[in-house]
Formats: C-alpha cells, structure tokens, sequence
C-alpha cells in the first residue's frame, strides 16, 4: 500500500511472538493479522505509559501538597543574620 509515512521492519523475536499470540486473544478479530495486533500492542503500550506518568506526576503532586508547610515558622526572618553573626570576617 503506498504511503508516504515512515514503516518500521522489525523481526518477530520468541518474546515478540508471544505478545502477538497473547494479543491474538485480546483481539480474536484481528488474529489472522500480526501486523494489526502489533498495532494494537504499540497502541496499549502508549496508553500504558501515559497513564504511568500521570500516576506518578499525581504521587509527585501529592507529596508537594502533604509536605506544604512543614517547616513553616522554623526559620525567622532573622534567621540568615543571626547565623551569619558568628562567621568570622
């Protein structure tokens, strides 16, 4: 099929094969076509890895939110001046 898109030739690997035999039945109507189930992996992989980002960006987000203000009041406003006090010049 012509397309001006760029294809990818990869071969199928013991591990890849299994993949395709494990997508063939997630999507019994494209078993006949390793070329779509690859498509079809290629497509959940990339759902997979958004949905572990955004996991992770939330576990992050969550900390931040947590930990705000923990150490609220532990430094003064002349905190800096009065540790600088005892340098020696």
């Amino acid at each position: 099929m012509p397309t001006t898109r760029p294809r990818h030739l990869i071969t199928e690997s013991d591990d890849l094969a299994r993949a395709l035999d494990d997508a063939a039945r997630r999507w019994p109507e494209d078993r006949h076509s390793r070329a779509k189930l690859l498509v079809h992996l290629a497509e959940e992989g990339h759902r997979a890895l958004i949905a572990g980002s955004q996991r992770k960006r939330s576990r992050r987000l969550a900390a931040i939110q947590s930990t705000s203000g923990a150490l609220s009041g532990t430094y003064g406003p002349d905190y800096l001046k009065q540790l600088r006090e005892d340098w020696p010049e």
